[in-house]
């Protein structure tokens, strides 16, 4: 049951990403489910906490990529 129950909330989590946020989602679900899995079978908790982690983590590095472009521009353009 609970496996069935970690499953849903895994697919739900990928499926709520959108293409844009895909990247950081996937390359944190692969790092977290072999972390899950190594740390006691937990490979689909922890791929779903990875892409969560993951797409945290690209919104914010594309905020701070957002915010260095807007700086480099001359003021006034």
């Amino acid at each position: 049951m609970t496996r069935i129950l970690v499953g849903a909330l895994a697919l739900t989590a990928l499926a709520w990403t959108g293409a844009a946020e895909a990247k950081g989602c996937i390359k944190g679900a692969v790092v977290g489910g072999v972390a899950g899995h190594y740390a006691g079978h937990h490979g689909l908790l922890g791929a779903a906490a990875g892409c969560a982690v993951g797409r945290h983590r690209a919104n914010k590095q594309a905020r701070q990529d957002n915010e260095a472009a807007g700086q480099a521009q001359p003021a006034g353009r």
